[in-house]
């Protein structure tokens, strides 16, 4: 019999006690130390998922005109862009992979601008009430964050499974 520290993804061939049989045997993978949980996994993409459908659905609900939604739509993407790029230079930096100091400059400053224009469209936007503001302005936030999660389990999956 198998432990249970044995690890396929697929379905593989094994010979039977005896050696005349064989049969199909379903293990599932093991994780690897340092990756997170498929639960984490999961909460992070979901987290991600329902933040950018919720910011688009209510962009595309709102009653705002065509060249604001354009401009609140181009300020989620460029938020999301950047906090990648964020996540990765600082992670990079952290395990002794070269950053330049443009490039890790660039990164904070995308991301600080992308903040201050969605805040500062949302103080500005006569036409949208003020729980709208607060729902864009959560919608984003958690989208935020959950593109940093996604990165960042991604980037944790990888090194796990590399080290073996």
């Amino acid at each position: 019999m198998s432990n249970d520290n044995e690890v396929l993804l697929d379905k593989e061939k094994r010979n039977d006690l005896n050696g005349n049989e064989e049969r199909k045997v379903d293990r599932k993978e093991e994780r690897k130390e340092g990756e997170p949980t498929s639960a984490f996994k999961g909460a992070s993409w979901a987290a991600l998922l329902v933040g950018v459908a919720s910011y688009l659905i209510g962009l595309f609900n709102a009653t705002m005109q065509l060249n604001e939604k354009g401009f609140y739509f181009a300020v989620l993407v460029f938020g999301l862009y950047s906090a990648i790029s964020l996540q990765k230079a600082v992670r990079d930096k952290d395990e002794g992979i070269p950053v330049t100091n443009i490039y890790y400059g660039i990164s904070w400053f995308a991301l600080i601008v992308s903040i201050a224009l969605m805040a500062i469209g949302l103080y500005n936007a006569g036409s949208i009430i003020l729980s709208e503001k607060g729902f864009f302005s959560m919608a984003f936030v958690l989208s935020l964050f959950a593109a940093i999660t996604v990165q960042k389990n991604i980037r944790d999956t990888q090194t796990a499974r590399e080290r073996g």
